[in-house]
C-alpha cells in the first residue's frame, strides 16, 4: 500500500500550457494522473503536485473561475466510489479482539484517574477540617478547590486538540500522566488552601487533556460495530475510578490526616499507565495522515486479525480511511501544506477552525457535539459528585462518605448496563429513554429537601431525627434514581462525540466539544453552593430537572443515530441537515427484527 516515491518523482504530472486549457481537458490530466497512482495515498499526492504546479500557472481566482477545485472533488469521488466496491462488512463482526481489548483497557485508566479525581474531592472537603492554611475551609475555598479542576481542564482541552494533530493522540495520554503525578504528589504536600488549588489545577490539566484524547484514540482504533461500548469503557473506568475513591475516602476519614493519602495515591494509577504506553500504538488514522501507511496496517491487522477475510477487511479499512485522509488534503489551501513553519501550523489551526464554522456537516457536528457535553455537566450530576458527602453530612446521615459510595456503585453498575446496550439499543433511544428518568429523580428530590431544614453552618450536622429519617432516605433514593438514568445515558453517549467529525476537524471538533463539558463543569463547581443558599436545595434541583427537560428536547430535534456507522458515514449522514428521520430509519432496518430502534 505504500508508493514508489523514486519513480512518482519521474512521472511529471503536467506540462505546463502556455495559455489556459479547457476544464475538461485539466479534468482529464487529474483523472490520468490519479489513475497511475497505485493507492489512495498515491493519489492523494498526485492531486497535491498536480495542484502545486497548476499555482505556478495559475492563480487562485483562475482556480475557481475554471472549477478546477470542483474537478479534484469530483474526481476524488470517483475514486472513492471504485475503492470502496467489494468492501468487506464490518457488522458481521462477532466480539473485539484481544488486542483491541488490551489498548482500549491501556488507555481506560486515564479515565480511572479523572473519576478517581472526581470522587476524591468529595472526601477530602469534609476530612481536611484545620489542616490547610491553619483554618477551616470556607464555601469560597470549597467552591475554588473543586472548580479549579475544571477550569484548568477548560483551558488544557482546546490546547490538547491543536496538539493531537501535530503530536498524536499516544504523546498527549503520556503528558497527560506525568501532570497527573505533579498534582496528585502536590496536593499530598501542601500546607496551604492556594497549594491544594495549584494542586488541583495541574490535575485539572492533566484531566482535560486525557478527557479528550482518550475516547479519540479508542474511537480511531476501535471497529465500527463495537465503537461504542469501547468508548464507554473510558465512562466505565471514570466511574469505577469514583468507587475506589469513596472506599479509599471511607478507608482514610477516621484517620489524622487520612485526606493527604486520599489525594496521593491518584499519583499510583498514573505511574502505572505510564509504563504500559511503551506497548500502546498511534491509531491507524494518524498514521495515515502522517504517510506512515505500512505502520497503519500492522496496526489494523492485530486490531482485527491476520485471516484472509480479515485481511480483506483491513485492506478495505485502510483505503476507506486513506480516501478520507486524500479528501482532506485535496481540500486544504496551499498556506497549511508548506512546510512545519509556525505560519504554516497557525495556518492550519486557523483553517480548521474555518472549516468546522463553515462547513455545514462540520458546524452541525459541533452544535450536537457541544449540547450534548453542555448537557452532561449542566444537568447538576458533577455537583452530587463533587459535594455528595457535604451534603448527606448536613442532612443527618452518620457516615456521609459511606453514604456516597452507594452514589458511586450505582453510577458504576449502571454504566456497566449503558457498555452492553449502546450499541445494540443506540446513542439517541438511550437518551431519549433515560433523561426523562433524570426528571423524575430531580424532581423528587427537590420535593424531599422541602421538607429538610438545613443548619446554617456547613460543617454542622443535622441530628437524625429533626424531621424524621423518611425525608433523607428519599434524599438518597431520588440520587439513586437520577444517578442510574444519567450513568446509562448523559454519562455515557456524549463521550461518542469524535465519531461526530471528519479526521480534517475530529480533533479540534473535539476538543471543542470537551471544552464545553469543562466550562459548564466549571460553572456547576462555582454556583452549587451558593445556588443552594439563594435559591434552597429545592430550587436548585428545580433548575437541573429544567435543565434536562431543554436537552431531551434537544436530543429529539438534532441528534441523529449513529450507532454502527463508520466515522466516514457520520459526515455523509450531516451532510444536508441533522439526518435525525433518515439515521433513526437505517438504525430499525439494521436492527431488523430484534426490535432495538432508534426511537423516534
Amino acid at each position: 500500500m505504500t508508493v514508489n516515491d523514486e519513480d512518482e518523482a519521474s512521472v511529471p504530472l503536467i506540462s505546463a500550457p502556455s495559455s489556459p486549457g479547457p476544464t475538461d481537458e485539466l479534468a482529464d490530466r487529474l483523472s490520468a494522473d490519479a489513475d497511475a497512482a497505485p493507492n489512495a495515498t498515491g493519489r492523494a499526492k498526485h492531486t497535491s503536485r498536480f495542484r502545486e504546479e497548476m499555482n505556478d500557472t495559475y492563480s487562485d481566482t483562475h482556480w475557481e473561475r475554471e472549477g478546477l477545485y470542483r474537478v479534484a472533488d469530483e474526481v476524488d469521488e470517483e475514486r472513492h466510489d471504485e475503492i470502496t466496491e467489494g468492501d468487506v462488512d464490518e457488522s458481521k463482526l462477532v466480539r473485539p479482539g484481544v488486542f483491541i481489548w488490551c489498548l482500549t483497557l491501556c488507555a481506560g485508566v486515564s479515565g480511572l484517574l479523572f473519576g478517581y479525581d472526581t470522587g476524591v474531592v468529595s472526601s477530602t472537603l469534609i476530612s481536611i477540617n484545620n489542616d490547610l492554611s491553619s483554618r477551616l475551609l470556607t464555601t469560597l475555598d470549597k467552591s475554588l478547590i473543586t472548580s479549579s479542576t475544571s477550569f484548568f481542564a477548560l483551558i488544557a482541552s482546546p490546547l490538547t486538540g491543536v496538539l493531537a494533530d501535530g503530536l498524536g493522540r499516544k504523546p498527549l495520554i503520556l503528558i497527560a500522566d506525568a501532570l497527573f503525578i505533579i498534582g496528585a504528589l502536590l496536593q499530598a504536600y501542601t500546607s496551604t488552601v492556594w497549594g491544594m488549588i495549584l494542586g488541583r489545577s495541574i490535575v485539572g490539566a492533566a484531566v482535560g487533556s486525557a478527557s479528550f484524547v482518550v475516547p479519540l484514540y479508542i474511537s480511531e482504533l476501535s471497529p465500527s460495530p463495537f465503537r461504542g461500548r469501547l468508548v464507554t469503557v473510558s465512562s466505565l473506568f471514570i466511574t469505577g475510578g469514583q468507587v475506589v475513591a469513596y472506599i479509599v475516602g471511607w478507608a482514610f476519614s477516621e484517620t489524622a490526616g487520612g485526606w493527604r493519602w486520599m489525594v496521593g495515591l491518584g499519583a499510583f494509577p498514573a505511574m502505572l499507565q505510564f509504563g504500559m504506553l511503551a506497548f500502546m500504538p498511534e491509531t491507524p488514522r494518524f498514521l495515515i495522515q502522517k504517510g506512515a501507511v505500512a505502520e497503519a496496517r500492522k496496526v489494523l491487522t492485530r486490531v482485527y486479525g491476520s485471516g484472509e477475510e480479515m485481511q480483506r477487511l483491513v485492506s478495505a479499512v485502510l483505503r476507506r480511511v486513506e480516501v478520507e485522509v486524500m479528501e482532506e488534503e485535496v481540500t486544504r489551501p496551499q498556506p497549511v501544506k508548506d512546510g512545519t513553519s509556525w505560519t504554516a501550523r497557525y495556518a492550519l489551526i486557523s483553517e480548521t477552525f474555518t472549516q468546522l464554522l463553515a462547513v455545514d456537516s462540520h458546524r452541525r457536528a459541533l452544535v450536537i457535539a457541544c449540547t450534548l457535553q453542555a448537557a452532561q455537566q449542566m444537568c447538576g450530576f458533577n455537583s452530587l459528585m463533587y459535594f455528595s458527602a457535604t451534603i448527606f453530612q448536613l442532612v443527618g446521615f452518620s457516615s456521609p462518605t459511606l453514604t456516597s459510595l452507594a452514589i458511586a456503585l450505582t453510577n458504576f453498575a449502571f454504566t456497566l448496563v449503558a457498555f452492553w446496550t449502546i450499541d445494540r439499543i443506540g446513542r439517541r433511544r438511550i437518551l431519549l429513554r433515560s433523561i426523562p428518568v433524570m426528571v423524575l429523580g430531580l424532581a423528587l428530590c427537590a420535593v424531599a429537601f422541602m421538607f429538610v431544614s438545613l443548619p446554617e453552618d456547613s460543617h454542622a450536622r443535622l441530628p437524625a431525627s429533626s424531621d424524621g429519617k423518611m425525608w433523607p432516605a428519599l434524599i438518597l433514593l431520588s440520587m439513586i434514581i437520577y444517578v442510574a438514568a444519567y450513568a446509562i445515558g448523559l454519562g455515557c453517549v456524549p463521550w461518542q462525540q469524535s465519531e461526530l467529525f471528519p479526521l480534517s476537524v475530529r480533533a479540534t471538533g473535539s476538543a471543542l466539544a470537551t471544552s464545553t463539558n469543562w466550562a459548564s463543569n466549571t460553572l456547576v463547581g462555582l454556583t452549587f453552593l451558593p445556588m443552594m443558599r439563594v435559591l434552597s436545595p429545592s430550587g436548585t434541583f428545580a433548575l437541573y430537572a429544567t435543565v434536562c427537560i431543554g436537552a431531551w428536547v434537544a436530543v429529539r430535534q438534532i441528534y441523529p443515530e449513529t450507532a454502527g456507522l463508520s466515522l466516514e458515514d457520520v459526515g455523509k449522514l450531516l451532510a444536508e441537515n441533522y439526518g435525525v428521520e433518515e439515521s433513526v430509519q437505517r438504525f430499525q432496518k439494521r436492527a431488523g427484527t430484534n426490535g432495538a430502534g432508534s426511537g423516534g
